[in-house]
């Protein structure tokens, strides 16, 4: 049965919560023929959503210069999210919220003309790199391929642009690594699929400057490196750069702060998570029950 495929969780669609099996939008939608709609995910750690206002904030905002700005409220969202998560029955979870263009009538081909579409759904919480494989990190490959460039699409709307990545993924699988990250036009370090990336050096933190999306996990770094009073600086970084860090992590919402301890079949550093990257990863689960940082599903259910 086409059930049997869907992983336990509940979506919104069209005013209502239904399975996540009966979530379908028209092959005619313009976010399925031109990828023309954007997103974002928050996830629930324990029963409490992370940094939730930061994820709404940033969906806003991507909506907004997609020339489409969201058809449900501030409130009415977090609802429909809790709503997802409450009846998905799950306490550990992913939640992606998505605004399509949707459907221009008789399919005209002018955007202006579509009526945008909303949806939500909740699934369980999954990983770039499992908790167990926290020692040996991740394995990556720094592709030569380049990133779709900034001036082409704003970075910084999260969006369902991934051939690129999707193809970098898999010259990295040819290779056996883990994942992949693409360069920018400039040959610098850009992002990989579903995360930023960071290095340390002597001098603290870095990171890309632009032509990245600007991540809610890579925000959160950045804050708690101003918590714990670790220098960082925004900036282009190179392919030597960062093979010769002492440190490299990765930040996604689909687990966090993760060490990246091989690129290119060489080691970073000594092979093993560094010593901010272990501190900063247990401040960012620390963070999950503050009450700053997290809030309860359940405040927002009806």
């Amino acid at each position: 049965m086409e059930e049997d495929i869907f992983p336990k969780g509940a979506a919104w669609m069209n005013g209502e919560f239904i399975q996540l099996s009966e979530a379908h939008i028209p092959i005619l939608d313009w976010g399925f023929l031109r990828s023309d709609a954007t997103y974002d995910v928050v996830h629930v750690w324990k029963g409490r959503f992370f940094r939730l206002d930061k994820h709404i904030d940033r969906f806003f905002e991507s909506t907004e210069k997609l020339r489409m700005p969201c058809i449900v409220s501030r409130d009415e969202l977090k609802k429909i999210l809790a709503g997802c998560v409450h009846r998905s029955g799950l306490d550990d979870v992913y939640v992606e919220m998505i605004q399509t263009r949707g459907m221009s009538p008789k399919f005209d081909r002018d955007p202006r003309k579509s009526k945008p579409r909303f949806i939500a759904f909740a699934v369980p919480f999954g990983w770039i790199l499992k908790p167990e494989d926290f020692e040996k990190g991740l394995d990556v490959l720094v592709s030569a391929r380049r990133r779709i460039p900034t001036n082409s699409i704003d970075s910084r709307i999260k969006n369902y642009h991934w051939l690129d990545l999707v193809s970098g993924m898999y010259e990295a699988y040819d290779l056996d690594h883990d994942t992949v990250i693409l360069v920018d036009e400039e040959n610098n370090i850009s992002e990989g699929p579903g995360f930023n990336i960071f290095c340390v050096d002597k001098d603290g933190l870095h990171s890309p400057s632009q032509g990245v999306l600007e991540g809610i996990t890579r925000h959160t770094v950045l804050d708690l490196a101003k918590e714990l009073g670790v220098p960082f600086q925004l900036s282009s970084i190179s392919l030597e750069k960062l093979q010769d860090s002492n440190e490299v992590f990765a930040t996604s919402t689909a687990g966090g702060i993760m060490p990246i301890t091989r690129i290119n079949d060489k080691l970073v550093g000594k092979g093993v998570p560094g010593k901010i990257t272990r501190i900063l990863h247990q401040s960012y689960w620390d963070k999950h029950t503050h009450p700053d940082w997290s809030q309860s599903v359940s405040d927002f259910l009806e």
